[in-house]
């Protein structure tokens, strides 16, 4: 595994979670005191300890998730009453890393009984606002009992006809989802604001109806908008675990090999390298150095290249010991990246002194020849 080497790699449950639990809570990344207590057991044998670990990890894990959206919905009623122009008293979120387990569900429960109450009254403010500028009535006036049975056209005179037109219209426009979107709410109230003009009772139930299917229609449309507002959260919180999990992975890697005398060759930033690559050389190896790749935390790709051409048969030996100290210095960050939930597992490999080594530079000027017949030839199709 000389100057070339490919393993796999999988990252223990428990960093996994604590990953991903401390970068929904927003806070630095790392492991938590549950993930290292399981990662402390599996190192020392403790598979009961284990899984007790990681199962707390999990219950906090889920807690977290459940208290960010918690704190989601309360954003959206918020900045529904924005748009509403209603104002009705909402739970304060709460940062989402602070909390037992326990504690973080119980303020769930309680938030959860606080946002229903929330988010109706805010649809019979938003009901009764609209209904008051349809009518020409006040607001405060009107309500929308929605359990309550609605009187018959025929049991109310002719004189609360408007009143009763526009309580009827508050209990359909109550059931309009409070972050219904701008431009449905006014498809919505388009159709409301013809029922003053109906003739008769057959006519302002006809266009009730209407406002009916157009309320429908509206809360279809806001729930196709949140499935995929669910989707591309879900989408974005997998791309960003998968780069939790690379940077993860390359500060493990930069911090096994430091540990056993290696630097980070000059111009390398390693720990922003958005290809995963870092290049580790050492004080005693001035021909020498070995670059690697991480890819999508999944694979570790290395190969020791020479800094110059050999010039000698000593330079070619020189090659050969330098492999296989490469060698036992890969063995041995394998056990340190193992006891930070790394585990990797050898596909491929190519042993020390099988092959020439080859000169980093040489690399660079065949791939930069390589990119500039592929230019030739693009303008060659282009032309």
């Amino acid at each position: 595994m000389s100057s070339g080497v490919e393993a796999d790699i999988a990252l223990d449950a428990a960093v996994v979670l604590s990953l991903g639990m401390t970068r929904v809570a927003g806070r630095a990344a790392g492991l938590t005191a549950a993930g290292a207590q399981a990662l402390a057991a599996l190192a020392q044998g403790r598979a009961d300890a284990r899984a007790a670990a990681l199962a707390e990890a999990e219950r906090q894990d889920r807690a977290v998730r459940e208290v960010i959206d918690r704190n989601a919905r309360i954003a959206v009623l918020a900045e529904a009453q924005r748009e509403t122009g209603t104002r009705v008293p909402l739970p304060a979120p709460l940062p989402p890393g602070d909390g037992s387990p326990e504690e973080l569900a119980a303020w769930c429960a309680a938030t959860d009984r606080a946002l229903a109450e929330a988010e109706r009254r805010i649809r019979e403010q938003a009901a009764a606002g609209v209904a008051a500028k349809v009518f020409g009535v006040p607001a405060d006036g009107l309500r929308a009992d929605l359990d309550a049975p609605a009187p018959a056209p025929g049991d109310v005179g002719r004189a609360d006809q408007a009143g009763h037109r526009a309580e009827t219209l508050v209990r359909v426009l109550a059931r309009l989802a409070p972050d219904t979107a701008a431009a449905d709410r006014e498809f919505v109230a388009e159709a409301a604001g013809r029922l003053p003009g109906a003739a008769t009772d057959a006519e302002a139930e006809a266009l009730l109806t209407e406002v009916r299917l157009r309320v429908q229609t509206a809360n279809e449309r806001t729930a196709e908008r949140r499935e995929a507002e669910r989707r591309q959260a879900a989408e974005r919180d997998a791309a960003e675990q998968a780069e939790a999990e690379r940077r993860y992975v390359l500060d493990a890697v930069t911090t096994a090999f430091e540990e056993l005398g290696y630097e980070v060759d000059a111009g390398f930033e390693t720990l922003t390298a958005r290809d995963g690559t870092v290049v580790l050389s050492r004080g005693g190896w001035p021909d020498h150095s070995v670059k690697m790749r991480v890819e999508d935390a999944r694979t570790i790709r290395a190969a020791m290249v020479r800094t110059r051409a050999p010039r000698s048969e000593d330079d070619r030996r020189r090659d050969a010991e330098r492999e296989r100290e490469w060698c036992a210095a890969f063995e041995a960050a394998r056990e340190r990246l193992a006891a930070a939930g790394i585990d990797s597992t050898v596909t491929w490999r190519i042993e020390p002194g099988d092959h020439e080594l080859p000169v980093a530079a040489q690399a660079r000027q065949t791939r930069a020849r390589t990119r500039q017949r592929a230019r030739e030839r693009g303008r060659e199709r282009e032309s």
